[in-house]
């Protein structure tokens, strides 16, 4: 079992804004006109006018568990009721219809067209079947789409970081340079969302077996902004009318609630929350999946989901955390600032809840860290606060939440003060332990796997911190789109990380790194889990007689005082 620690009280601030202007990509990132088989590009480019103004794209995302499957998508707003329908089945001719809901999508996002969104949840879904699917826009079933479920003894996932989609905006391409500009004009996005097709074909084509996808945050690149036609990029990609993409909400998608309308993400939770929504989790095989909302900074009720995760999948054998912000990354522009500033609060938390993986991305690079745990000691929380005039976060400062202390995450060249208070900053985030373990498969870990991806699409890369934190185990830098392979089963978690060449090849960048886990540690976690729901649910009946109790004195209160005024009542009458 892994050290219990006890989190301290927290406050907490939404992060709403992207990363500080200070932050700045390299020149290098993935130009889809060199990149790309020729025929395929110019395709893609000729059909860019109609992609872009298609905001209608499907979306699918893994229910609640592997039994169910969640769909979304946009219909343009008529005249006649929505119809929020998905037809699916295994008999192409005779296709069941599963109703959902739908609701009005927010008009200053689409250029003032009025447009409604639809979610709809499909149930009873088998693995190692063959199923089609159509769905509903306006009353009118599209065309069917082929659907094939995988095993579930064996799961195996693609986990990837941040296609941020447009994020390609200002590099040269051509004569020119790309736009982001909005709709058709966002050249950008035309790039990436080649780029982003492109990875995952690749992908797929070396794991036709893949059950879902993960995707640790920053599907687009606009922040705060109407940006349709990133997302009709991404979502376009062929790739994802076949698997289901369980996304995260990074800080790039976290300030509108259009990530809400696209995704239709299960067991949705009021923790966490932005206009994008909040934390959620899902079971699937033999592994719960928990998805926080980390661009708000609110860590008890993160806290909360992970609890209420675990109470509704008490017996997972893996327990897998995505985040966006990488709390143990090794990318030059957040893994020393905005991205560890939640690292003090977070440990602790994912220590006590025995989380197996955290996986990451945000910092544009690769690396795998050692098996980390917590020190056991006391630390400060941090967070970002707004800047005078409200329009934004301080991204030059983390506050330190107990004394309100403003820590300048980039001092002057001179500002002894504040480069004194940055170092002291960064050592009370030491605040792990490396596990003494060896080699690259290990045996019921008391320390916890962090992973950060690097950009899937390769819209935009960031350096490598120059010295590589002693918590880090592997990273890189390539300059090339990437992603891992998970591959789940009862008894082993293994991760192996590929990156796709200008040519098209698919090569490894880090062995394979693999936890295994015995019957004996697994069942220890599972009764622990299930004595941590009894406690929770002894609780709360507690709390509920407490409640009544209260009721029962209150109703004899009331009767005692209109037996006492009722005198007085007469008299002044």
């Amino acid at each position: 079992m892994k050290k219990k620690i006890i989190a301290s009280v927290l406050t907490f601030m939404m992060v709403m804004s992207a990363c500080p202007s200070i932050y700045a990509a390299t020149e290098h990132y993935n130009d889809s006109s060199k990149t790309g088989d020729a025929e395929s590009w110019q395709a893609y480019q000729d059909n860019w006018e109609t992609l872009a103004s298609d905001f209608t794209q499907v979306s699918i995302t893994p229910g609640k568990d592997e039994t169910e499957l969640n769909f979304a998508w946009y219909s343009e707003k008529t005249d006649g009721e929505a119809t929020p329908v998905v037809h699916f089945g295994t008999d192409q001719a005779a296709l069941e219809a599963f109703e959902g809901t739908s609701g009005d999508v927010d008009t200053s996002l689409t250029g003032d067209k009025a447009y409604t969104y639809n979610h709809v949840t499909v149930t009873g879904v088998q693995p190692s079947t063959t199923y089609y699917y159509t769905v509903e826009k306006n009353g009118e079933q599209t065309e069917p789409i082929e659907y094939t479920t995988q095993d579930l003894e064996s799961v195996k996932i693609l986990y990837v970081g941040d296609p941020q989609i447009g994020a390609s905006k200002g590099q040269p391409q051509g004569d020119g340079e790309l736009s982001d500009e909005a709709g058709t004009a966002n050249t950008a996005a035309l790039n990436d969302g080649f780029a982003w097709d492109r990875t995952l074909d690749a992908a797929l084509a070396e794991n036709p077996d893949l059950n879902f996808v993960i995707s640790a945050g920053d599907q687009v690149n606009k922040t705060g902004q109407p940006k349709e036609e990133e997302y009709a990029a991404y979502l376009s990609a062929d790739a994802l009318k076949t698997l289901p993409v369980a996304t995260t909400i990074g800080n790039h998608d976290s300030l509108n609630p259009d990530y809400m309308y696209h995704f239709n993400n299960p067991n949705t939770t009021e923790y966490g929350t932005t206009a994008a929504g909040g934390d959620y989790y899902y079971s699937y095989g033999d592994g719960l999946f928990i998805v926080l909302n980390t661009n708000n900074y609110n860590v008890a009720e993160h806290k909360q989901a992970i609890d209420e995760a675990i109470a509704a999948y008490p017996n997972a054998t893996w327990r897998v955390v995505t985040i966006h912000q990488d709390i143990y990354g090794t990318g030059l522009d957040h893994s020393d600032t905005d991205g560890m500033i939640l690292r003090t609060q977070l440990t602790p938390v994912f220590d006590e809840a025995d989380i197996d993986v955290v996986l990451q991305g945000h910092d544009h690079t690769y690396s795998r860290s050692k098996m980390l745990y917590g020190d056991g000691q006391t630390h400060s929380s941090y967070e970002f606060q707004l800047n005078e005039d409200g329009t934004d976060y301080d991204w030059d400062h983390a506050y330190n939440v107990e004394s309100g202390e403003a820590i300048p995450l980039n001092p002057e060249e001179g500002d002894e003060e504040g480069a004194a208070a940055k170092q002291a900053f960064t050592e009370d985030n030491q605040c792990y332990t490396i596990e003494d373990v060896e080699g690259n498969t290990v045996t019921d870990p008391q320390g916890i796997l962090y992973m950060t991806a690097n950009s899937a699409s390769g819209s935009k890369y960031y350096e490598l911190i120059a010295s590589q934190q002693d918590y880090v185990a592997a990273r890189s830098q390539n300059w090339l789109p990437s992603y891992s392979v998970i591959t789940m089963t009862k008894d082993s978690f293994e991760i192996t990380t590929y990156q796709l060449t200008d040519d098209g090849q698919v090569e490894a960048i880090d062995d394979t790194f693999t936890i295994t886990k015995t019957a004996g540690a697994a069942d220890e976690t599972a009764a622990a889990a299930t004595e941590e729901t009894t406690d929770a649910a002894e609780t709360t009946d507690a709390a509920a007689d407490t409640a009544d109790a209260a009721d029962d004195q209150a109703e004899v209160t009331t009767e005692e005082t209109a037996g006492e005024t009722a005198p007085a009542e007469e008299a002044a009458e």
